[in-house]
């Protein structure tokens, strides 16, 4: 559990976030402490990991944080290891915030998506208060593209959501596919644009992509009873919807709707009916990438295998090469962004005098 890094990780280095650049060295094995030949300064192994700071056995660590990851209650967790609370509280803060960054390094990046279904769940919290937690999932892959918590089911929530989303997908075919709520064909038709150049002075104007779908799957009700799903087209050409979807398959929000579940098993705050209410905003949305990371990374997924082979959503979609383990996936370390040396303002040191200018009087003496 002590992993060898792979970069500098202080900011003020010229080396900073250079992967296998031969900076490194050993300064304490014990210790686990390292020295960079650039900047010469230590830093610990890790670093920029959950375990940073922390005295107790980094498996230990690992044991707690996947069975909170997976569902079990936090007192079960207090009495089975003789822990106090607010100690199991801060590792699943550090690992919520750790799981947060990979997420945003590795999934939120633009790559080719196909199909999309987003859905929101209700969120029940302490004082008779209301959250509202959107999820988006490839459904090729089964990956979770990420979320979004707003305590006002808005349209601002929705162009957020809708603007993620937008942001993990290429130019290309698209087929989104939401629930009956209104505010979402706005915000994906907002989000999904691209600039066009006209060659005339300005701005240039954002055009929708000509190749994106997107429909709506509504319930049929009558007399408080549910009949059936009416499917309803909102934006593109009908004749897509056939060529991207799957043979034998039908419009719906089921994928979307069973990550929902794998969401509401695993956090305790999802439950419809639950005693573990959730605090604040800041704690759900920890505890969404804490479970949304270890879903794409961590767990295998029956429906994405391949010849027998056992595949992640991360694997489907190529961001990994094999399943991690909880504590692969805590050791991963988030390389800094390249270093930019500042600029230096003033006249540059040591430059020759300023020379006269062309027409200036010249006096010589004698």
């Amino acid at each position: 559990m002590d992993p060898q890094p792979s970069f500098c990780p202080h900011l003020t280095c010229p080396s900073r976030g250079k992967i296998g650049a031969g900076n490194l060295r050993v300064q304490d094995r014990k210790r686990n402490r390292w020295k960079c030949r650039v900047c010469q300064t230590t830093f610990s192994g890790r670093r920029g990991t959950p375990f940073a700071g922390l005295k107790t056995d980094p498996a230990t660590v690992t044991q707690v944080v996947t069975l909170l990851a997976f569902g079990c209650p936090l007192q079960a967790i207090v009495h089975a290891f003789g822990l106090d609370e607010r100690t199991v509280a801060a590792w699943q803060e550090k690992a919520g915030r750790h799981c947060q960054q990979v997420h945003t390094t590795l999934v939120q990046t633009p790559r080719q998506v196909t199909q999309g279904q987003v859905d929101e769940i209700r969120v029940r919290c302490q004082k008779r208060q209301v959250l509202w937690m959107a999820l988006a999932i490839c459904v090729v892959t089964r990956l979770w593209i990420g979320g979004e918590i707003s305590a006002h089911r808005d349209k601002h929530w929705a162009r957020r959501i809708a603007q993620k989303v937008g942001d993990h997908c290429l130019l290309g075919p698209l087929l989104v596919v939401t629930d009956g709520w209104i505010a979402y064909k706005a915000a994906f038709l907002q989000a999904f644009r691209t600039r066009v150049s006209t060659g005339k002075r300005g701005r240039p104007p954002l055009v929708a992509w000509p190749q994106l779908v997107l429909a709506q799957t509504l319930k049929w009700q009558e007399a408080g009873r549910v009949l059936g799903i009416k499917v309803c087209h909102l934006a593109g050409r009908r004749d897509q919807i056939a060529r991207l979807l799957p043979s034998g398959r039908v419009l719906s929000t089921a994928y979307i709707q069973r990550l929902n579940a794998t969401f509401r098993q695993r956090l305790g705050t999802l439950c419809r009916r639950t005693r573990c209410l959730v605090r604040s905003e800041a704690t759900l949305s920890l505890g969404m990438y804490l479970v949304g990371t270890l879903y794409n990374f961590c767990t295998p997924h029956r429906s994405v295998s391949l010849a027998g082979r056992t595949r992640t959503p991360a694997m489907a979609a190529g961001l990994a090469c094999e399943m991690w383990s909880v504590g692969e996936l805590l050791c991963y370390q988030v390389a800094p962004p390249a270093y930019v040396a500042p600029k230096r303002r003033g006249r540059p040191p040591g430059k020759a005098a300023r020379q006269p200018h062309e027409g200036a009087e010249q006096y010589v003496t004698v």
